[in-house]
């Protein structure tokens, strides 16, 4: 039997490849899910906050690395040009990611109303639950020693306060973050991130 030939060297070349399906999944449902009107409101001028966002979804869905290899694989030709977006710096992209944080309770409100209005989830009983992480650096300002469930009461450590709803939804509704001394009696009483 005749061998078939092989590649004895590899030859670097500039193609690239990146997941259509996953950027039109992300397109399609910022449509049905009406993101653009969500996002939209917190950025007016330069860049397109929606166009912005619907790119690193993307990227954040098939690659997952840092948001600086975000701003790489965004910045090609052809990604930018699915787009429709001029090429621009790594600081755009993190001021996005600023914005979104500043306005994360307004945002994920919006989002709820708009999966319960679409989708008639019933309502049903909520789960509630509370950890700490512990903290291996000491620049947190809300790093506190505490109770740790770790068993670290060497470090300091941040308690989170989780709730979703209840069987069948199971979708998360609400975080608090807290100093690490918090106990789980006071933590309870504090109002959430809906």
């Amino acid at each position: 039997m005749p061998k078939k030939p092989r590649t004895n060297e590899i030859v670097p070349n500039q193609n690239i490849s990146f997941p259509i399906g996953t950027i039109h999944a992300v397109t399609k449902l910022y449509q049905v899910l009406n993101f653009r009107e969500i996002f939209g409101k917190f950025k007016k001028n330069g860049i397109d906050i929606n166009k912005l966002l619907q790119a690193l979804t993307s990227y954040k869905l098939a690659d997952n690395f840092s948001i600086k290899r975000a701003h790489e694989w965004i910045n090609q030709n052809e990604v930018l040009e699915i787009f429709d977006l001029q090429p621009f710096g790594e600081r755009t992209l993190y001021r996005t990611l600023e914005t979104i944080g500043e306005n994360r309770e307004e945002i994920i409100s919006d989002i709820q109303e708009i999966l319960f209005e679409r989708y008639e989830f019933e309502h049903t009983d909520i789960n509630m639950d509370w950890t700490s992480i512990v903290l291996h650096g000491n620049e947190a300002k809300l790093g506190k020693h505490g109770y740790s469930r770790e068993h670290r009461p060497d470090k300091k450590q941040i308690t989170l306060g989780i709730s979703e709803l209840a069987d069948p939804i199971n979708i998360p509704i609400g975080l608090t973050v807290e100093p690490g001394n918090t106990n789980d009696q006071k933590h309870f009483k504090k109002p959430t991130s809906k």
